[in-house]
Parts: structure tokens; C-alpha cells; sequence
């Protein structure tokens, strides 16, 4: 359903939210070993998150990797795939197909628009506060 970088993106901030909601921040290798991702990759998705506004990179020797505690409970899973993997998964056609709407739809057409805005509906109701502290209460996990 998401691209191999939007699934490390999704892990990543919730490691850095899940560490921010304590006023802490937590540097890339850590975060490449908490999502099992290569760190040269890890750097790269940590880049586009930051251009994204959804994470902040303080450098220095007390220096990694934050979300603002404010901004915790505003920011969504549906912005961090937004920012990764753009907004195909919510607008686009489950084929391919460059057209595909209700006067010409693909054979997966009606089937797909209904999972499609019940997928948008969950990443939008998912913000970074709630998960991170499920996952913080052993509720989650984000790998085995």
C-alpha cells in the first residue's frame, strides 16, 4: 500500500514523536536501528520530513531529531505520506490509469474510491500523539 520509504517515513517520526513527548530528541542512528532502516536512507527520508515541517533537525552535540510537543496531536499519518509518497494513494487509480473517474472508470474503479477515502479517513483521524503514546504503553509496536 505505501512505498518502502513512506512505511521507513511513517516509523521514523513516530520514533522521534514517541521520544519528543518527553522533551527528547533521538539522532539518526538511533532512528535507523529503532525502524531497522540503512542510515544513508534513513538521512534522506529524515530530510524530506523536514522540508515536510512535520519533524526538526537541531544540530550540535545535544542535537538530533524533534517534533515540536505542540504539534504532536496536529500532525497526521495521512501529512507524513503526503510528504513521502505525494497523494497519489488518495486520488489515484488503482490500475494505473492516467483517467479514471465515474464517467470512465477502471474495472477496479467503484471497489477502490471506497477504500481509498476509508484509508484517507484513518491516516487523517491518526495523529502523532495518540500513536506514539500507544506505542509507548506497549499498545503497538513497530517491529518485531
Amino acid at each position: 500500500m505505501f512505498s518502502k520509504t513512506c512505511e521507513y517515513g511513517i516509523k521514523a517520526t513516530l520514533s522521534i514523536a514517541q521520544k519528543s513527548q518527553w522533551g527528547e530528541r533521538i539522532g539518526l542512528t538511533d532512528i535507523a536501528t529503532a525502524i531497522d532502516s540503512p542510515t544513508a536512507f534513513t538521512a534522506k527520508i529524515l530530510q524530506t520530513l523536514v522540508k515536510a515541517n512535520i519533524i526538526n533537525s537541531v544540530k550540535g552535540p545535544k542535537g538530533g531529531f524533534e517534533i515540536d510537543k505542540e504539534k504532536l496531536h496536529q500532525i497526521n499519518l495521512k501529512q507524513i505520506v503526503k510528504a513521502i509518497d505525494g497523494d497519489k494513494l488518495f486520488i489515484g487509480c488503482a490500475l494505473g490509469l492516467k483517467e479514471c473517474n465515474e464517467k470512465k472508470p477502471c474495472p477496479m474503479h467503484n471497489e477502490f474510491v471506497s477504500i481509498r477515502d476509508q484509508i484517507n479517513v484513518t491516516l487523517e483521524a491518526s495523529n502523532l500523539l495518540d500513536t506514539a503514546l500507544n506505542l509507548n504503553l506497549g499498545l503497538t509496536v513497530l517491529k518485531r
